[in-house]
């Protein structure tokens, strides 16, 4: 009996193994019949929309700017230089690098002594050229009488020849007489010719004290000008520079000792190409006076000041183009230096009917995208009539109340359907996933596939039964499907 038992459910066992093998293999030959029997068809292809940024075109009125650098510079400078050479005998008190001068100030005394002694002798000079002066008018004044007194003599001298000549004629006289009287007449005119020479040369003498004086009085002035240039002052208010002078040094002439430079007055010179140029000149071809602003980067913060084009350059320079303009700055400059590197903005003349988008707008080609009809992108060609910075201004004519793509990119171009986003505002997540329209033979087919597959569970094969069955599918569940069914 034990042995029957046994062998009942040996045979049991192998009947129940054998019936499971069948049952498998029946499953694997139904999914495989039902597998080539499916419904082939792809799976509706669905646009890509892609979000873009856009802006509205709005055309108006726009002051472009031309962005230059420019070195800031002194309008009043002075050069402190050594008219002569000495020794420096007293400096300003605080004259050092950077101090404030004042207009008039002494800054550097030279050694006065040698000066001095050639001033006095000069002066000295003087006295004796008055001196002479006053004696060559003395000696003129009795030139003068002497010719006077010659002139008399020889008038008298005249008188008494006539005496005599009359008398020898009326047979009174004696041819001796008349003899003697011509030849002391023409004596008296000798004197007079001598006197007259006399007289020449107390005149040219007098001309000569004159002309020694004035000489005299010359060098005067200049040995008084050398003694006031040992004295070095400032012509106006300021502060000191490259100084390169210490007390009781020896100095030449000529030799540097520093500068003043006036920080309130000054310009700041920048080049610009010729178009740039060009286009800050009138219809008479001056140089309009276009504000200026002006920037310094200091770590971080930014200094500035405005001014006004002043003029240009006269030439270009050797082995430069372009053209060299000068501002000057007007208002309060603090903080600014001659010699800071600053970065220059200058306004152009306003242009009408123009608009101001971002640089990545348009393209090498001055092409950028529109966006048209159910929010599909057309390609318009535009004349950029500036380019400034991260911006571009462009004639927008054409363009009034149209949006265009702020940023181009490879997934946008002329035909492409986009999610377009606004200034202001924000770009939100769909409130649920995203959905599609089936049609019905579609819809049938997905309903198939999920009903055959008898390896979901019940719960799963129910949703998604019953989110085939609305208007719109989400976009996962026909993916899901289609994916792991085979529709």
């Amino acid at each position: 009996m034990r042995f029957l038992a046994r062998s009942l459910t040996g045979v049991f066992l192998a009947a129940v193994t054998f019936g499971l093998l069948a049952f498998a293999a029946s499953l694997i030959a139904a999914a495989i019949g039902e597998r080539a029997s499916g419904c082939d068809a792809p799976a509706a292809a669905r646009e890509r929309v892609v979000s873009a940024n856009v802006l509205s075109v709005t055309p108006g009125t726009i002051t472009p700017q031309i962005e230059a650098f420019g070195e800031i510079t002194a309008q009043r400078r002075l050069e402190l230089r050594a008219p002569r050479g000495g020794r420096v005998t007293a400096l300003a008190p605080g004259f050092e690098e950077g101090a404030a001068v004042t207009a008039g100030q002494v800054l550097v005394q030279l050694d006065p002594a040698e000066a001095t002694s050639t001033r006095d002798l000069a002066a000295a000079g003087v006295t004796e050229a008055q001196a002479e002066g006053r004696d060559a008018a003395r000696a003129l004044i009795l030139a003068q009488d002497d010719l006077a007194a010659a002139q008399d003599q020889a008038t008298l001298r005249r008188q008494a020849l006539t005496r005599q000549t009359d008398l020898q004629d009326r047979t009174l006289g004696t041819p001796a007489a008349v003899e003697t009287a011509a030849l002391a007449l023409s004596s008296a005119e000798q004197a007079v010719l001598s006197r007259r020479g006399a007289l020449a040369q107390a005149e040219t003498r007098v001309d000569q004290a004159a002309s020694t004086l004035r000489r005299a009085e010359i060098a005067l002035d200049e040995a008084a000008r050398g003694l006031r240039e040992t004295t070095i002052t400032a012509s106006f208010d300021g502060r000191l520079s490259g100084l390169a002078v210490v007390e009781g040094g020896l100095v030449s002439a000529n030799e540097r000792l520093g500068e003043v430079i006036d920080p309130d007055t000054l310009d700041v010179a920048f080049r610009l190409s010729t178009a740039q140029f060009a286009r800050l000149l009138d219809a008479g071809g001056a140089l309009i006076m276009a504000p200026v602003r002006v920037r310094l980067d200091v770590m971080g913060a930014e200094i500035t000041a405005a001014g006004m084009v002043a003029r240009v350059g006269a030439a270009a320079g050797e082995g430069a183009s372009g053209r060299v303009v000068y501002a000057t700055l007007t208002g309060p400059v603090r903080g600014l230096r001659p010699g800071d590197f600053v970065t220059v903005s200058v306004d152009e003349p306003p242009l009408a009917g123009v608009a101001l988008l971002p640089s990545t707008a348009v393209n090498g080609d001055g092409r950028l995208l529109v966006l048209g009809a159910e929010d599909r992108l057309d390609e318009m060609t535009v004349a950029v009539l500036r380019r400034q910075g991260d911006s571009v201004l462009i004639d927008a004519a054409s363009l009034a109340g149209r949006e265009v793509v702020a940023e181009r990119s490879p997934l946008l171009g002329a035909g492409i359907k986009i999610r377009p986003v606004r200034p202001g505002a924000a770009l939100t997540a769909p409130e649920g996933p995203e959905t599609v329209e089936l049609t019905d033979v579609r819809r049938a087919e997905l309903i198939a596939l999920v009903e055959a597959n008898t390896r979901l569970p019940a719960e799963a094969r129910a949703a998604m039964l019953e989110q085939l069955a609305q208007d719109r599918v989400p976009v996962q569940v026909v993916d899901r499907v289609t994916a792991r069914m085979g529709g």
